[in-house]
């Protein structure tokens, strides 16, 4: 009797999902650094460079509203107008950036429900250039 050869078209299937090359999918008991790790991923893979460069700067804004908060309590307020018109003013710049960053965001709001009187097409990107 000849030999029998095993060929990829025989091979169990629990060899050929072990070979698979896909993304790694999140299961529901999954580890807290394997969420945050598929979450950093998928950012990476997903953003664009100017919403990426809006986050860094959204970043950078609290910092520094962290910092003086930080310094106000532990050196004091004796100027206390100066404490309040800085951290007003990073408060301020983050939300306007933020703003800025939903606008520019290249995903359509969900359930915004608005309708034009032409069709029943929607309203919200009609008129608004792609740079905004």
């Amino acid at each position: 009797m000849p030999a029998k050869r095993t060929t990829a078209a025989t091979a169990t299937p629990t060899a050929t999902k072990s070979l698979s090359s896909g993304p790694k999918t999140l299961t529901a008991n999954s580890s807290v650094s394997d969420i945050i790790h598929h979450v950093w991923q998928q950012y990476v893979a997903t953003t664009p460079q100017r919403t990426m460069l809006l986050d860094v700067f959204m970043a950078f804004l609290v910092l520094v509203g962290g910092i003086q908060f930080v310094y106000c309590v532990v050196a004091g307020n004796y100027p206390f107008n100066a404490f309040l018109s800085g951290f007003c003013a990073a408060v301020g710049q983050f939300v306007l950036t933020a703003s800025l960053r939903m606008q520019t965001s290249s995903s359509p709001s969900q359930g915004s429900g608005k309708t034009s009187a032409k069709g029943g097409k929607s309203a919200d990107n009609e008129g608004v250039s792609h740079e905004r």
